[in-house]
């Protein structure tokens, strides 16, 4: 009889155990889902090229634009080009409709560390002429 009166106190020790191990568990997959500019991207390598907007995704933490870009013997590779969240976009004029499908533009960004076709993007230039930045991660100190 003893144990059935200790029973709730039990249930209470193990869900209490269950709530941290939870919330420890989302915490790290915070801590470790964000990442830095340099953990990323190489200032080392900045990159500048033009090409059609194809997709844009404006999802949270950091938003995507999808530039496709033809080379000088016409093969075609698409980039994905990483930006701020949509809503620190959309406070400097980016949403959708100011990068439609089909959009030309000039991006100028540092391409990622492991060579692939990505970059953090820092200025978007139109076609019109218009610039809009990015400014998606805060450049390593002493880098304009």
């Amino acid at each position: 009889m003893d144990a059935t009166v200790d029973m709730p106190q039990d249930i209470k020790r193990i869900l209490r155990i269950v709530f941290l191990a939870a919330a420890l568990t989302v915490w790290c997959v915070r801590v470790f889902a964000h990442h830095s500019f340099s953990a990323e991207f190489d200032i080392n390598r900045p990159i500048e090229f033009r090409g059609t907007v194809v997709k844009v995704e404006l999802i949270n933490p950091h938003s995507w634009i999808h530039v496709e870009v033809t080379d000088k013997s016409g093969a075609k590779t698409v980039w994905m080009v990483e930006g701020g969240s949509p809503n620190a976009l959309f406070r400097r004029g980016i949403t959708k409709t100011s990068l439609p499908i089909g959009a030309e533009l000039i991006v100028v960004g540092y391409q990622a560390r492991d060579g692939g076709n990505r970059c953090v993007g820092r200025t978007l230039k139109l076609a019109n002429g218009e610039s809009l930045f990015l400014d998606a991660t805060p450049l390593p100190t002493g880098v304009k």
